[in-house]
Protein backbone atom coordinates (compact mmCIF):
# COMPACT_ATOMS: atom_id res chain seq x y z
CA UNK A 1 0.00 0.00 0.00
CA UNK A 2 2.87 2.40 1.32
CA UNK A 3 4.58 1.66 -2.53
CA UNK A 4 1.54 2.25 -4.36
CA UNK A 5 0.92 5.66 -2.65
CA UNK A 6 4.46 6.76 -3.45
CA UNK A 7 4.35 6.23 -6.66
CA UNK A 8 0.72 6.75 -7.76
CA UNK A 9 0.88 10.78 -8.21
CA UNK A 10 -3.22 10.99 -7.98
CA UNK A 11 -3.13 9.39 -4.59
CA UNK A 12 -5.25 11.52 -2.57
CA UNK A 13 -4.22 12.99 1.08
CA UNK A 14 -5.92 11.69 4.07
CA UNK A 15 -4.94 9.65 7.19
CA UNK A 16 -4.47 6.10 6.25
CA UNK A 17 -5.22 3.18 8.47
CA UNK A 18 -5.24 -0.54 7.66
CA UNK A 19 -8.52 -1.99 8.74
CA UNK A 20 -10.23 -5.83 8.63
CA UNK A 21 -12.98 -4.76 5.26
CA UNK A 22 -11.97 -3.11 3.23
CA UNK A 23 -7.65 -3.28 3.98
CA UNK A 24 -7.74 0.06 4.08
CA UNK A 25 -9.43 3.29 5.27
CA UNK A 26 -8.50 6.67 3.72
CA UNK A 27 -9.84 10.01 6.20
CA UNK A 28 -9.91 13.08 4.26
CA UNK A 29 -10.03 16.60 6.07
CA UNK A 30 -13.80 16.78 5.08
CA UNK A 31 -14.24 13.65 6.71
CA UNK A 32 -15.24 11.92 3.72
CA UNK A 33 -13.72 7.85 3.28
CA UNK A 34 -12.01 6.18 1.18
CA UNK A 35 -12.15 2.09 1.31
CA UNK A 36 -9.07 0.53 0.01
CA UNK A 37 -9.49 -3.34 -0.93
CA UNK A 38 -5.88 -5.25 -2.04
CA UNK A 39 -5.53 -8.54 -3.66
CA UNK A 40 -3.24 -10.35 -5.75
CA UNK A 41 -3.78 -11.53 -9.00
CA UNK A 42 -4.25 -15.34 -9.19
CA UNK A 43 -3.27 -16.78 -12.43
CA UNK A 44 -6.31 -19.20 -12.23
CA UNK A 45 -5.57 -19.82 -16.30
CA UNK A 46 -1.83 -20.84 -15.21
CA UNK A 47 -0.90 -24.51 -16.48
CA UNK A 48 1.09 -26.62 -13.58
CA UNK A 49 4.78 -26.49 -14.32
CA UNK A 50 6.01 -29.68 -16.40
CA UNK A 51 8.19 -32.15 -14.40
CA UNK A 52 11.83 -31.00 -15.95
CA UNK A 53 10.20 -27.25 -14.85
CA UNK A 54 9.91 -28.02 -10.99
CA UNK A 55 13.72 -28.76 -10.97
CA UNK A 56 14.61 -25.22 -12.23
CA UNK A 57 11.89 -24.04 -9.76
CA UNK A 58 13.49 -25.58 -6.60
CA UNK A 59 16.83 -24.35 -7.91
CA UNK A 60 15.96 -20.87 -8.06
CA UNK A 61 14.49 -20.73 -4.58
CA UNK A 62 17.18 -22.38 -3.57
CA UNK A 63 19.66 -19.32 -4.55
CA UNK A 64 17.25 -17.29 -3.14
CA UNK A 65 17.81 -18.51 -0.19
CA UNK A 66 21.44 -18.86 -0.41
CA UNK A 67 21.66 -15.28 -1.09
CA UNK A 68 19.21 -14.29 1.52
CA UNK A 69 21.68 -15.57 4.21
CA UNK A 70 24.40 -13.99 2.75
CA UNK A 71 23.53 -10.98 2.47
CA UNK A 72 21.67 -11.32 6.17
CA UNK A 73 25.13 -12.16 7.99
CA UNK A 74 25.91 -8.39 8.58
CA UNK A 75 22.88 -6.25 8.01
CA UNK A 76 19.89 -5.24 9.93
CA UNK A 77 17.53 -4.77 7.01
CA UNK A 78 14.35 -7.22 6.80
CA UNK A 79 13.73 -6.72 3.27
CA UNK A 80 10.85 -7.56 1.01
CA UNK A 81 12.92 -9.49 -2.19
CA UNK A 82 11.38 -10.69 -5.65
CA UNK A 83 14.28 -11.82 -7.93
CA UNK A 84 12.53 -12.33 -11.89
CA UNK A 85 14.69 -14.74 -12.89
CA UNK A 86 14.86 -15.48 -17.07
CA UNK A 87 13.14 -17.65 -18.80
CA UNK A 88 15.69 -17.46 -22.12
CA UNK A 89 18.85 -17.92 -20.03
CA UNK A 90 18.37 -20.17 -17.36
CA UNK A 91 21.27 -20.16 -14.71
CA UNK A 92 22.95 -23.39 -14.40
CA UNK A 93 23.92 -25.16 -11.20
CA UNK A 94 27.14 -24.77 -11.45
CA UNK A 95 27.06 -20.70 -11.04
CA UNK A 96 25.24 -20.83 -8.22
CA UNK A 97 27.47 -20.03 -5.68
CA UNK A 98 28.93 -16.49 -7.34
CA UNK A 99 25.48 -15.33 -8.32
CA UNK A 100 24.68 -15.68 -4.73
CA UNK A 101 27.52 -14.02 -3.45
CA UNK A 102 27.15 -11.28 -6.55
CA UNK A 103 23.57 -10.39 -5.77
CA UNK A 104 23.60 -10.22 -1.69
CA UNK A 105 27.07 -7.68 -2.71
CA UNK A 106 24.43 -5.84 -4.66
CA UNK A 107 21.69 -6.21 -2.52
CA UNK A 108 24.33 -4.91 0.50
CA UNK A 109 25.27 -2.05 -1.60
CA UNK A 110 21.60 -0.47 -2.97
CA UNK A 111 20.52 -0.59 0.73
CA UNK A 112 24.29 0.03 2.17
CA UNK A 113 23.07 4.03 2.90
CA UNK A 114 18.73 2.99 3.73
CA UNK A 115 17.84 3.00 6.98
CA UNK A 116 15.87 -0.01 8.41
CA UNK A 117 13.18 2.32 9.90
CA UNK A 118 12.23 4.03 6.77
CA UNK A 119 10.20 3.07 3.62
CA UNK A 120 12.01 2.69 0.29
CA UNK A 121 11.86 1.06 -2.88
CA UNK A 122 14.57 0.15 -5.18
CA UNK A 123 14.29 -2.06 -8.80
CA UNK A 124 17.40 -2.98 -10.37
CA UNK A 125 17.00 -3.82 -14.41
CA UNK A 126 18.70 -6.64 -16.16
CA UNK A 127 21.33 -4.78 -17.34
CA UNK A 128 22.62 -4.47 -13.54
CA UNK A 129 22.13 -8.07 -13.13
CA UNK A 130 24.03 -10.95 -13.63
CA UNK A 131 23.01 -13.34 -16.58
CA UNK A 132 19.75 -15.04 -16.20
CA UNK A 133 17.97 -12.00 -13.91
CA UNK A 134 15.71 -9.68 -15.68
CA UNK A 135 14.64 -7.42 -12.90
CA UNK A 136 14.89 -6.94 -8.73
CA UNK A 137 12.64 -5.69 -6.56
CA UNK A 138 14.32 -4.54 -3.25
CA UNK A 139 11.48 -2.78 -0.69
CA UNK A 140 11.86 -2.18 3.46
CA UNK A 141 8.89 -0.83 5.27
CA UNK A 142 9.26 -0.67 9.11
CA UNK A 143 6.54 -2.59 9.98
CA UNK A 144 8.00 -5.28 8.14
CA UNK A 145 9.49 -7.60 10.91
CA UNK A 146 10.33 -10.69 9.17
CA UNK A 147 12.06 -10.86 5.51
CA UNK A 148 10.47 -12.36 3.11
CA UNK A 149 12.34 -12.85 -0.31
CA UNK A 150 10.36 -14.84 -3.04
CA UNK A 151 10.56 -15.90 -6.80
CA UNK A 152 8.64 -13.06 -8.79
CA UNK A 153 5.31 -14.53 -10.26
CA UNK A 154 5.61 -17.76 -7.74
CA UNK A 155 2.14 -18.77 -8.74
CA UNK A 156 2.51 -19.45 -12.37
CA UNK A 157 1.92 -17.35 -15.89
CA UNK A 158 -1.79 -16.93 -17.09
CA UNK A 159 -2.68 -18.21 -20.06
CA UNK A 160 -5.81 -15.55 -20.37
CA UNK A 161 -4.59 -12.34 -18.07
CA UNK A 162 -7.43 -10.53 -19.09
CA UNK A 163 -10.05 -13.50 -17.39
CA UNK A 164 -7.89 -13.57 -14.41
CA UNK A 165 -8.36 -10.04 -13.70
CA UNK A 166 -12.38 -10.27 -14.12
CA UNK A 167 -12.51 -13.42 -11.82
CA UNK A 168 -10.45 -11.00 -9.44
CA UNK A 169 -13.11 -8.18 -9.74
CA UNK A 170 -15.63 -10.29 -9.56
CA UNK A 171 -14.82 -12.03 -6.53
CA UNK A 172 -14.50 -8.66 -5.04
CA UNK A 173 -17.40 -7.15 -5.97
CA UNK A 174 -19.05 -9.95 -4.32
CA UNK A 175 -17.46 -8.90 -0.98
CA UNK A 176 -18.25 -5.28 -1.47
CA UNK A 177 -21.42 -5.63 0.30
CA UNK A 178 -19.75 -6.13 3.04
CA UNK A 179 -17.59 -3.37 2.96
CA UNK A 180 -20.18 -1.07 2.97
CA UNK A 181 -21.38 -1.70 6.13
CA UNK A 182 -18.58 0.54 7.17
CA UNK A 183 -20.52 3.41 5.41
CA UNK A 184 -17.58 4.74 3.37
CA UNK A 185 -18.05 7.42 0.60
CA UNK A 186 -15.58 5.90 -2.03
CA UNK A 187 -14.42 2.18 -2.41
CA UNK A 188 -11.30 1.19 -4.53
CA UNK A 189 -10.09 -1.95 -5.47
CA UNK A 190 -6.17 -2.03 -6.17
CA UNK A 191 -4.97 -5.69 -7.76
CA UNK A 192 -1.51 -6.14 -7.47
CA UNK A 193 1.12 -8.44 -9.85
CA UNK A 194 4.62 -8.86 -9.90
CA UNK A 195 5.01 -8.92 -13.49
CA UNK A 196 3.09 -8.33 -16.11
CA UNK A 197 3.58 -11.04 -18.78
CA UNK A 198 1.52 -13.64 -20.58
CA UNK A 199 2.64 -17.02 -22.33
CA UNK A 200 1.86 -15.48 -25.77
CA UNK A 201 3.79 -12.61 -27.31
CA UNK A 202 1.06 -9.66 -27.93
CA UNK A 203 1.53 -6.11 -25.99
CA UNK A 204 -0.15 -7.83 -23.28
CA UNK A 205 -0.74 -3.75 -21.67
CA UNK A 206 -2.29 -3.15 -24.72
CA UNK A 207 -4.45 -5.48 -24.46
CA UNK A 208 -5.67 -4.84 -21.02
CA UNK A 209 -6.12 -1.61 -21.59
CA UNK A 210 -7.89 -1.53 -24.59
CA UNK A 211 -10.43 -3.94 -22.96
CA UNK A 212 -13.18 -2.43 -21.19
CA UNK A 213 -13.61 -3.42 -17.26
CA UNK A 214 -16.17 -2.92 -14.96
CA UNK A 215 -17.48 -2.76 -11.20
CA UNK A 216 -19.32 -1.58 -8.45
CA UNK A 217 -15.62 -0.20 -7.02
CA UNK A 218 -15.19 3.68 -7.93
CA UNK A 219 -11.93 3.14 -9.51
CA UNK A 220 -9.91 -0.15 -9.72
CA UNK A 221 -6.17 -0.50 -10.60
CA UNK A 222 -3.96 -2.74 -11.65
CA UNK A 223 -0.29 -2.57 -10.00
CA UNK A 224 2.63 -4.01 -11.85
CA UNK A 225 5.12 -4.10 -8.54
CA UNK A 226 8.32 -4.93 -11.00
CA UNK A 227 7.91 -2.35 -13.14
CA UNK A 228 5.92 -0.27 -10.94
CA UNK A 229 3.19 0.39 -13.33
CA UNK A 230 -0.29 1.39 -12.34
CA UNK A 231 -3.12 0.67 -15.32
CA UNK A 232 -6.60 2.00 -13.90
CA UNK A 233 -9.00 -0.64 -15.62
CA UNK A 234 -12.08 1.31 -14.04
Amino acid sequence: MQYFMEFYEEFPKGSLLPTESPDFILTFKNRHQLGIELTRLNPGNAEPPAPDYIEVIEFREHLIERTKHLFEHNTPHKLFVKFLFSEKNNIVPEREISIAVQMANLIRNAVHDKKPEDFFKITIENSELPDGLDGLLIMNHPELNVPFWERSNNLGVSKNVVDDIWTAIHKKDEKLRLYRKQRLNYYWLLITIDRLRGVKSFNLPNKIMNHKFSSNFQHVFLFDLMKTNVFQLV
